[in-house]
């Protein structure tokens, strides 16, 4: 009996879509194979995936170990080669990432300036470890270091053995000719990479300022729009890559906080902000103010192993096969509360992508014919809390970085985009979307973009690139394609969009649009086959500038 029949039920609608389009744009063995991606085994698996036996698949439980048990079967059955290799150097589909999962004692933990001591409510964050550090503050403006721009916070700043206060985004946000590529984020805007970079120059820690003058809301303000498990209680645990590049903490503060220590310091902190987005030029100093006091400690830590699942398609050209195309999507969600009363099944994040990874798997594998260059299938472990298993594959990569041409994330790929909470008065979203798919990436490479629009020629979805122009919902940087972006590989993100079931517990199977997403699949076949054949990769523009 078929693995997903026995698991899912046979009983659903198997229909293949026909794509007339698709068989003059491709090999007759592609194209068929594309079209065998059927809507009755999307159901069925996304239903598996998604039910109650999982108990919404929280990196570290036991529901998460089934989907990845789940997906090793399927790589198996489809006949890929194993991508990683064991503790015995055996062939693996398995890459472990190990985690430290923690909760920080809110009771406990504190900033204090002086003889001001704020709460935990008053900043958010935490770290890995228990932390005790005293240091002066140093301001770094956006906390942002990019050679290619000519732009540099840190320059004549000295932040060794200082705590640096930076502010989120970066600048000149609102402007479309900013050189920060116009009105949308860059990968420079992340509190990880601003870490990275003060980490760099010796900091101690480094807290994540609202920036006084925004005109949008804070991530804080934002993330308490999504409701569902985002305001779960007690909150979800925090966790961390146990060798995660960034050692130093990463706080962010609240507004009332922000004015208080630049209060402290006698300066103005929207003045601060609109010299910087003026000119372009570093304002930063050590603030005169008493030495930052950060206590963290965490009321729960444990050591724990997920798994990256990661399989090859090898190359059917001797020359080309050395270098390689990904597919990515992640197995994990947020788990339950209440002994199981209350379960987030994450049917469109992120059972859809993972499925939609098996299903390119399955029929890539069936095909009598292979591209020229090579196909990672991977899916990716705890990106909900905070793409840790990308980082983890970024870091230690199963194929050479340098000869990563591109790569397709899948992340939820299900759904027609509608309104929400979290986007309300923030994004205008088209009337009808349910032919639509949304692409993040293209200012890092417009050859890619085109690519894909090529390959849609014989699909016909409807492509907005809208969110490549946002810096309010701060899209670009939350999945599994941007761990790759910072290592200069041409990555989209394919996304279908937020909608009202997003992070809640009524994210379930029946809700997914399975022919738009068989469709979606389609697209991201052809695009893959040809790439995997053509004879100019695309290009990754390091530093995409704004409208000219």
């Amino acid at each position: 009996m078929h693995f997903r029949c026995f698991l899912a039920g046979c009983s659903l609608i198997a229909t293949t879509l026909a794509q007339p389009a698709l068989a003059d744009a491709l090999p007759k063995p592609v194209a068929a194979g594309l079209s065998a991606i059927r809507v009755g085994d999307l159901r069925a698996d996304v239903t598996f995936l998604a039910s109650d036996a999982l108990r919404g698949r929280m990196s570290l439980d036991p529901g998460d170990e089934a989907a990845i048990a789940w997906i090793v079967a399927a790589f198996t059955k489809a006949g890929l080669q194993p991508a990683a290799t064991d503790a015995a150097g055996q062939p693996s589909y398995l890459q472990p990432v190990p985690l430290i999962e923690y909760r920080t004692d809110t009771r406990a933990s504190y900033l204090a300036l002086g003889d001001q001591r704020f709460g935990a409510s008053a900043f958010a964050g935490g770290y890995r470890d228990d932390v005790d550090l005293t240091a002066p503050l140093v301001f770094a403006g956006y906390g942002i270091t990019v050679p290619g721009l000519g732009y540099d916070d840190y320059r004549g700043v000295d932040a060794a053995g200082k705590i640096a206060l930076v502010f989120d985004h970066e600048p000149q946000e609102e402007d479309a000719t900013s050189r920060f590529n116009g009105a949308g984020n860059t990968r420079h805007a992340t509190g990880r990479v601003k870490a990275l970079n003060a980490q760099a120059h010796g900091a101690l820690a480094v807290i994540v300022m609202p920036e006084p003058n925004r005109k949008h809301l804070s991530n804080a303000e934002r993330s308490r729009r999504i409701g569902g498990s985002a305001l779960r209680n007690p909150p979800l645990p925090v966790q961390a890559r146990a060798d995660d590049e960034v050692h130093i903490p990463i706080l962010t503060l609240t507004d009332p906080v922000t004015k208080a220590i630049f209060a402290a310091a006698g300066l103005d902190a929207g003045g601060l902000q609109a010299a910087i987005d003026r000119d372009l030029a570093p304002h930063g100093a050590v603030l005169m103010t008493a030495p930052l006091h950060l206590h963290l400690e965490n009321a729960e830590r444990r050591h724990g192993m997920s798994y990256n699942v990661a399989a090859i398609l090898p190359g059917s050209d001797a020359r080309l096969a050395g270098e390689t195309l990904i597919v990515s999507g992640h197995h994990d969600h947020d788990g339950f509360a209440q002994n199981g009363a209350q379960i987030w099944h994450g049917a469109d994040d992120n059972a859809s992508g993972t499925v939609g990874v098996v299903a390119l798997a399955r029929a890539f594998a069936a095909m009598p014919v292979r591209p020229k260059r090579s196909i990672l299938f991977s899916v990716f472990a705890a990106e909900e809390r905070g793409l840790l298993g990308a980082y983890e594959m970024a870091a230690h990569p199963l194929r050479p970085l340098a000869t990563t041409r591109a790569m397709i994330n899948f992340d939820m790929i299900g759904r027609n985009e509608a309104a929400s909470p979290q986007t309300d008065g923030l994004i205008t979203i088209p009337a009808d979307t349910t032919n639509r798919l949304n692409l993040i990436g293209a200012p890092y490479s417009p050859d890619f973009n085109a690519a894909i629009a090529e390959a849609n020629r014989g699909i016909g979805l409807d492509l907005d690139s809208r969110f490549d122009r946002d810096n309010v919902l701060n899209v670009f940087f939350r999945s599994d394609q941007f761990p790759f972006v910072l290592h200069d590989i041409p990555a989209f993100w394919f996304f279908t969009g937020f909608h009202p079931d997003y992070h809640h517990e009524s994210d379930t199977a029946e809700k997914i649009n399975y022919a738009k997403m068989a469709k979606i699949l389609r697209l991201s076949g052809t695009t893959l086959w040809n790439l995997g054949n053509a004879a100019k990769v695309p290009a990754f523009v390091a530093d995409p500038p704004g409208a000219r």
